[in-house]
């Protein structure tokens, strides 16, 4: 018996993917069977998927991994629509915003709506954004205003200035989310698509830190990667949200292992926030110190490898290529531990000492932190 959906006409569209990429294994299976009869001397052998992992390289059995997730998942989401709720998210920033020399001044990548006109992406897409635009599909364009921005979690939030007339995505839970776990992620591909749609598997659950002052912990990372990661929808095979996109990494699978994959922020990491995002445009909590480094581990250590010129650090004098060596005599183990040492001495705008190896040799530097967003150009409506 063949069960039919009514689907959207976006819908169609990705059915007809599915069917594409279906036909495309049967076609595949065909020629091999073809060239099996060519050589008898083969013996005839049943197809496994996995082994391939072993015989043609881990990133071509990936590959086909997140075929059959694909092929499983689009039959298990056809009728709930979560994928109408995967919009484009298109944004203008002027060019003397801080944020301007290293992410641009024109941005644009994916978002989801999980309420009415209100659509979840990534910060860095909208941060210090002077124009926003929803982009749905049928080249429809919609413009919005930026509601929030979280430094901590790096979630920002657009709401629709116009009717988007699309059902918002229900929120999952992303706490159970283990290794291995087939997921789904979706992008939106640009005027008129359906979006970049492509299975994936849950490789590793752990903390990142992020060169900016940014640790995230029990990150969700994804393998193969995803083109259009910016702002994507991780989604469950129920098509809850489980995360929305936020980089490409070369080590998915584990710290200094050659895993090209995605991070993901995980969506329970919004729900406790999400009000005070909507209401005052950032969560109600005693803002994080900050010092305007971007830095990196080296081998037990955390090197400065470019500082702020507008932020505390450079105006205590700290150049690149120093060394941490501690936080308040605190030795200082990587880049997360220097940050947890760092937000432990207390709330922007606590003294920092730090000890430093530079060129001139070992030094004790005291840094007068600040609040990171007393240094963001926000011009809009948060």
């Amino acid at each position: 018996m063949r069960v039919r959906f009514a689907l959207s006409p976006r819908q169609h569209s990705n059915r007809d993917t599915a069917q594409n990429l279906l036909d495309s294994v049967r076609l595949a299976d065909i020629g091999r069977e073809a060239a099996m009869r060519r050589s008898p001397a083969a013996p005839r052998a049943a197809f496994h998927p996995i082994p391939i992992l072993l015989r043609g390289g881990l990133f071509a059995g990936l590959l086909l991994a997140a075929l059959l997730v694909v092929l499983a998942c689009f039959a298990r989401l056809a009728a709930a629509g979560p994928l109408d709720a995967v919009v484009g998210v298109r944004a203008v920033i002027p060019a003397d915003a801080r944020t301007a020399p290293v992410l641009g001044t024109a941005r644009a990548g994916s978002g989801v709506v999980i309420d009415d006109g209100l659509v979840l992406t990534i910060g860095y897409l909208i941060l210090e954004a002077i124009e926003t635009d929803i982009l749905l599909a049928g080249a429809r364009v919609v413009p919005a205003e930026v509601v929030a921005y979280d430094t901590e979690t790096g979630f920002g939030l657009l709401r629709a200035l116009g009717p988007l007339e699309i059902e918002p995505i229900a929120l999952g839970g992303s706490a159970a989310l283990s290794e291995d776990t087939e997921v789904l992620v979706a992008g939106f591909a640009g005027f008129g698509g359906p979006g970049a749609i492509a299975g994936a598997h849950v490789v590793s659950r752990r903390d990142f830190a992020g060169y900016w002052e940014y640790l995230l912990p029990e990150a969700i990372f994804t393998a193969p990667p995803h083109p259009a990661f910016g702002g994507a929808a991780l989604l469950g095979p129920d098509g809850k949200l489980l995360g929305i996109g936020s980089l490409a990494v070369a080590d998915a699978a584990a710290p200094q292992q050659f895993s090209p994959g995605n991070m993901f922020v995980p969506i329970d990491a919004l729900k406790p926030i999400l009000d005070d995002m909507i209401a005052l445009g950032r969560p109600r909590r005693p803002p994080r110190p900050w010092l305007g480094l971007y830095s990196a581990d080296l081998n037990g250590r955390v090197l400065v490898n470019r500082v702020a010129s507008y932020g505390p650090a450079a105006k205590a004098g700290i150049a690149a290529n120093s060394v941490i060596l501690a936080v308040k005599g605190a030795p200082v183990r990587d880049l997360a531990d220097f940050y947890r040492k760092l937000w432990a001495l207390g709330p922007a705008g606590v003294d920092v000492p730090l000890t430093l190896m530079t060129p001139e040799g070992v030094q004790e530097t005291t840094v007068r932190s600040a609040d990171r967003y007393d240094f963001l150009k926000i011009r809009s409506s948060y």
